[in-house]
């Protein structure tokens, strides 16, 4: 693969990942200290039409409460 394309995908996914972590936190801190020891389904979809491409993830998130 080209230089162009690894680039254009690193930055992609390292914005999903910053963005995703700060919606994360902030979904939590407004939940509140209830969220503390609670595991959490979450699943992320990732989608571009154009390749026919739908990719699925799934996982736990465990809450800490508020800091």
């Amino acid at each position: 693969m080209s230089d162009d394309f690894n680039m254009s995908m690193r930055k992609f996914l390292k914005q999903v990942g910053v963005t995703s972590q700060q919606a994360i936190e902030e979904a939590m801190r407004k939940a509140g200290p209830e969220t503390a020891g609670r595991s959490y389904p979450a699943k992320v979809v990732l989608t571009i039409p154009e390749l026919g491409l739908e990719h699925e993830i799934t996982g736990q998130i465990k809450g800490q409460g508020t800091e």
